[in-house]
């Protein structure tokens, strides 16, 4: 039997945790396995591109567990009430590939990329860093900067979209955190002037220009996640060219990422070099640091791992028989005859 968590146990889970909690225990379980970052057989993710989104599967695995997921990209979708971004995932067993978790991964992906967001930062933010400028206020930008409030003690919010909508909505939520300052500012300017991190999360697929080299101030650092597919950008290129950029992993980000401006020659560094001591993010407090953050593989491996772990703990979810269970494996058709009832799903 396969254990199947769909939306409504991934918000029993969050809730029976606490969110907070959920953003921290995440990071947790992405810094450990980024520490043993050759254990995994890596590839970029596969991406069927179309005018109007794109939809891509993520595949990663180590010697024991594989791991997969189906997520999309379109932006439009909110003109007819669906969300831009949806996914599920999927853990097998490496020696058998028996399926062992089937899971929603919506809000489990909006989750792990604001952990891994802050967590990134944890290691290249300068360590007095309290406010943040936010800039994009969609589906994300709650858990981002919850995540960022948690693991780094940002107490001050700067909020700007083109959507003032947007904005009064993210607001609002926050509202809900006493501890943390909000201030809604009127335009990108006027949201990154003094802030110790800026995070760029748009949807739009376009080669777009969200900052400018003329806003940085030295130390910064620049947490830039919605440019993500081939096309999409949120940076000039000149912040690209004269900060030091980190990147989850190089051959997809030369694809998607912001560097995907620069010469195939351009300086990055991997992350996961940052996490095990071999690079240090920052040599001065006045750097302006880069993670130019497209989601990787390794993240929803991390993520899948934390869900089951939590679920088999708190027995949330339930268990379906994805693939047959038979008494005789090597009579499959045995199972399209009548008389052979098939097992009801059962919770877990």
């Amino acid at each position: 039997m396969t254990r199947y968590i769909d939306v409504n146990d991934l918000s029993h889970l969050v809730a029976r945790k606490g969110l907070l909690q959920c953003l921290s225990e995440m990071a947790e379980y992405i810094r450990e396995d980024y520490l043993r970052w050759q254990d995994f057989e890596k590839c970029a993710r596969l991406a069927n591109h179309s005018p109007e989104g794109v939809i891509e599967l993520m595949p990663v695995s180590d010697a024991s567990l594989y791991a997969f997921k189906y997520v999309n990209g379109h932006p439009k979708n909110t003109q007819s009430g669906m969300l831009t971004v949806m996914a599920f995932g999927a853990l097998g067993d490496v020696d058998t590939g028996k399926p062992v978790l089937l899971s929603e991964m919506t809000l489990t992906t909006a989750i792990r990329t604001a952990a891994t967001s802050a967590l990134a930062a944890r290691y290249m933010a300068r360590a007095n860093s309290r406010s943040m400028a936010l800039i994009g206020n969609g589906s994300q930008s709650e858990f981002q900067a919850l995540a960022f409030h948690t693991l780094l003690g940002i107490n001050e919010i700067r909020l700007y979209d083109i959507d003032p909508q947007a904005t009064r909505k993210l607001a609002d939520n926050l509202a809900l955190f006493p501890a943390i300052k909000v201030v809604i500012a009127d335009s990108v300017v006027e949201a990154v002037r003094g802030a110790d991190i800026v995070t760029t999360v748009t949807a739009d697929k376009a080669y777009a220009t969200i900052l400018t080299a003329d806003m940085i101030e030295p130390g910064m650092h620049l947490n830039a996640v919605g440019g993500d597919c081939p096309g999409k950008t949120e940076l000039h290129r000149d912040i690209v060219d004269s900060a030091r950029v980190f990147v989850e992993y190089e051959p997809q980000s030369r694809i998607e990422g912001e560097i995907q401006q620069m010469p195939a020659d351009s300086p990055v560094t991997e992350f996961w070099r940052v996490v095990n001591g071999e690079v240090a993010a920052r040599e001065s407090d006045q750097d302006v640091t880069l993670f130019d953050s497209v989601g990787f593989a390794l993240e929803d491996y991390s993520a899948l791992r934390y869900v089951l772990d939590v679920a088999r703990a708190l027995d949330i979810g339930s268990e379906i028989e994805l693939v047959p269970d038979l008494q005789n494996p090597k009579d499959l058709f045995a199972r399209l005859q009548p008389q052979v009832a098939a097992p009801q799903k059962k919770r877990a």
